[in-house]
C-alpha cells in the first residue's frame, strides 16, 4: 500500500459537491459510519480561484469529511505496551532458551514455566497469552477505527476514544504553529506526527500518525486555510511524495529532515557547525557548575579523607548533566531555519526529526542573549515567546522557544529578519546590533539609565535602556550577561509603570511590557522617572494603533484581494 492511501478513507458519507458547505456537526459519541475504500475516494477539490495551488491529496483530506489516520498508528502509540508484555514473557523463558542450546546449563528452581508444566496448565496458559494478544490487537484496531479527524474552513477537529469519547478542536484563526515530528520508529513506517499548536494550556490538537507525504501536504493546506488565501485546483495532481520503491522513500526520509522543499527555501539562512555546537555546550553554565563542584570535592578530599564519599555523590550529577548534553547535542544537529510564504520554518534533529512552521504574527517577543563565557567567541542565543508550544523538545533540548541555539552576529541578523520582518531593513538591524553590543553611550539611540541608577545597577547602568524601533520596542540590559528583548507593537497586551520606595527617592522607575507567558520577561528597571512616563504614553498609543491595523493573522488575504 502506498503512503498516499494511508490517511485517506473517509468515514462519513459521500463527499459533497465542490462548492458545498462543510459537513454538519455529528455526535462525537457515535461510532463512525463505514465509508468507501481508499481507492474509491473522490477528492473535493476547492473551486479554481486566484491563490495557492492545492494537491489532490491535501484537498481530499481537507474536504470537511472524517478521515482515519495511518494504519500503523496503534502500533506506534500503544505498541510499547505490547512489546513490554513480550519482553516479560521472554525474560521468564530465558532459562528455557538457554537450555535449548546448552542442555547441561539447567535452569533455576521455581521457574514459572516449570510450575506451569508441573501443574498441567500449559494449554490454558498458552490460551491465556493468545487471548491477551488477540484482545490487544482488536483493541488497537477498534481504537484506530474510532480515531478520526476532519478539516473544514474553520477548524481542525479530532475525535477519539472507545469507551470514553473525546473531541478536540483547533480554530484556524488561532493557530500558533504547526509542527511535524518524525520519531525514529515512525520513520520506519513512513509516518509522521502532525501537531497543531494553539494558545492555551494543553490546547494543541495532534494527528498521530499520518503518512509523511500526507503530513507535509496537510500542513501546507491548513496554513493556506488559516492565511485567508484562496485555492487553485490542481485536478489530477498526485501527492507530493518521492517516487521510487518503499526502501528509496524511507531512505530519503531518513536523510532529509524537510520533505517539503517547495514550501521552504532550499538552504537554511544559518549553518550550525558541529564544532560550534560542541563549544557552546562546553561553555554553558551547567558545565562550569559541574567542574567547580568536582574541583571543590577534590580539594576538600586532600584535607579530609571522608570527603572522598562526596565524589561518589558527584557521579549521578555528572551522569545527569552528561545525558542532558548528549540529548541537546543530538536534537540540535541538522538545525535549519528558513523563511516560507506561511512563516518561519525551524527544523532540527538527527534520529527524531522535527520541523515547525511559525505563521506570521505569532511571535510575541524575542530575546537575544549572550552568556559571559560566549563573549570571546561572539556567540548569541535567540529565544521567542509565543502563545502555543509544541509538546516536542526544541533544538536546544528545551521547550520549543529556542529558535537559534548558538550563532554569531550575522546569524542573529538573519534570524531577526525572518521572525520580525520589520528588522530586515539596515536601520532596524543597526539599532538591534547597538542594543546587543553597544556600550551605552548617550548618542547610541537608546534612552539609558542616569548616573544615579548606579545604586541599583552597579555594572550595567550604562547598558540599561530602551528604544522605540520600527514597529517594536527594544529593551537592553546586562553588562556581564548581555540581553536584548524586542516586543512588536501589535503583540503588546499591556504596559505597566511602577516605583518602589528606593526608586522614588532616586526619581527612577521600572516599566513592564506584558505579552504571553514564556521564557522572556520584558521588563526594565532603574530608568529616569520622567523618561519612563513619556515612554509609557508613547508605547501605549503605538500598541493601540498597531493592533487596530494588524492583519498578520490573515497574512495572505491581501494577496488574493
Amino acid at each position: 500500500m502506498s503512503d498516499e492511501q494511508y490517511p485517506s478513507g473517509p468515514v462519513a458519507g459521500p463527499a459533497p459537491a465542490a462548492n458545498s458547505a462543510p459537513a454538519p456537526e455529528t455526535n462525537p459519541g457515535t461510532a463512525p459510519e463505514a465509508g468507501p475504500a481508499p481507492d474509491e475516494v473522490v477528492a473535493r477539490t476547492p473551486a479554481a480561484l486566484p491563490g495557492e495551488p492545492v494537491t489532490a491529496l491535501a484537498a481530499s483530506l481537507s474536504d470537511g469529511e472524517w478521515h482515519r489516520l495511518h494504519p500503523a498508528s496503534p502500533l506506534l502509540k500503544g505498541g510499547i505496551a505490547l512489546l513490554a508484555i513480550i519482553g516479560v514473557i521472554i525474560a521468564n523463558l530465558r532459562e528455557r532458551l538457554i537450555e535449548m542450546f546448552v542442555p547441561q546449563a539447567g535452569y533455576g528452581a521455581g521457574d514459572p514455566i516449570d510450575l506451569i508444566l508441573e501443574s498441567g496448565y500449559l494449554l490454558p496458559a498458552i490460551g491465556a497469552v493468545l487471548a491477551v494478544l488477540v484482545v490487544l490487537v482488536i483493541g488497537f484496531y477498534v481504537s484506530w477505527r474510532m480515531h478520526t479527524f476532519r478539516i473544514t474552513d474553520e477548524v481542525v477537529e479530532v475525535r477519539s476514544g472507545v469507551l470514553f469519547r473525546t473531541n478536540r478542536r483547533a480554530r484556524l484563526d488561532r493557530i500558533q504553529g504547526i509542527n511535524i515530528v518524525r520519531p525514529v520508529i515512525a520513520r520506519l513506517f513512513g509516518a509522521a506526527k502532525l501537531e497543531v499548536n494553539q494558545a492555551g494550556q494543553d490546547a494543541n490538537v495532534k494527528l498521530e500518525y499520518l503518512g509523511s507525504g500526507a503530513a507535509d501536504d496537510l500542513r501546507r493546506e491548513i496554513l493556506r486555510l488559516a492565511s485567508g488565501s484562496r485555492a487553485v485546483a490542481q485536478h489530477g495532481a498526485a501527492a507530493t511524495t518521492a517516487e521510487g520503491s518503499i526502501v528509496d522513500r524511507r531512505l530519503g526520509e531518513f536523510l532529509a529532515p524537510e520533505l517539503d522543499p517547495n514550501a521552504a527555501e532550499p538552504e537554511s539562512v544559518v549553518k550550525l557547525s558541529v564544532g560550534r555546537l560542541l563549544g557552546s555546550i562546553a561553555l554553558s553554565g551547567g558545565t562550569i557548575f559541574l567542574v567547580l563542584m568536582i574541583v571543590a570535592v577534590i580539594v576538600t578530599s586532600i584535607f579530609a579523607s571522608e570527603a572522598l564519599f562526596g565524589l561518589i555523590g558527584v557521579i549521578p550529577a555528572a551522569l545527569g548533566i552528561g545525558t542532558f548534553y548528549v540529548q541537546r547535542f543530538l536534537k540540535s544537529l541538522r538545525y535549519t531555519i528558513a523563511g516560507t510564504p506561511d512563516g518561519v520554518r525551524v527544523g532540527f534533529g538527527l534520529l527524531t526529526t522535527s520541523n515547525e512552521t511559525l505563521p506570521p504574527g505569532r511571535i510575541h517577543s524575542v530575546k537575544v542573549s549572550q552568556p559571559i563565557l560566549w563573549r570571546t567567541t561572539g556567540w548569541w542565543e535567540v529565544k521567542v515567546n509565543r502563545a502555543g508550544h509544541s509538546s516536542a523538545s526544541g533544538a536546544a533540548g528545551q521547550q520549543n522557544t529556542t529558535i537559534l541555539p548558538v550563532g554569531n552576529l550575522d546569524d542573529v541578523r538573519r534570524v531577526l529578519g525572518l521572525v520580525l520582518p520589520e528588522f530586515s531593513a539596515e536601520e532596524a538591524l543597526a539599532m538591534a546590533e547597538t542594543g546587543m553590543i553597544g556600550r551605552g553611550t548617550d548618542d547610541d539611540g537608546f534612552a539609558n539609565s542616569p548616573r544615579r541608577a548606579r545604586v541599583l545597577r552597579w555594572f550595567s547602568w550604562r547598558r540599561n535602556g530602551f528604544a522605540v524601533g520600527p514597529g517594536s520596542v527594544l529593551l537592553r540590559k546586562g553588562k556581564i550577561w548581555r540581553e536584548l528583548v524586542i516586543v512588536p507593537h501589535p503583540r503588546l497586551q499591556s504596559i505597566a509603570l511602577s516605583q518602589g520606595p528606593l526608586q522614588r527617592r532616586l526619581s527612577l522607575a521600572a516599566v513592564y511590557l506584558h505579552t504571553v507567558a514564556g521564557p522572556i520577561t520584558a521588563q526594565l528597571g532603574a530608568i529616569d522617572a520622567d523618561t519612563a512616563t513619556a515612554f509609557f504614553d508613547d508605547v501605549a498609543a503605538a500598541a493601540v494603533s498597531a493592533s487596530s491595523t494588524d492583519t498578520s493573522h490573515r497574512w495572505r488575504s491581501t494577496e488574493d484581494a
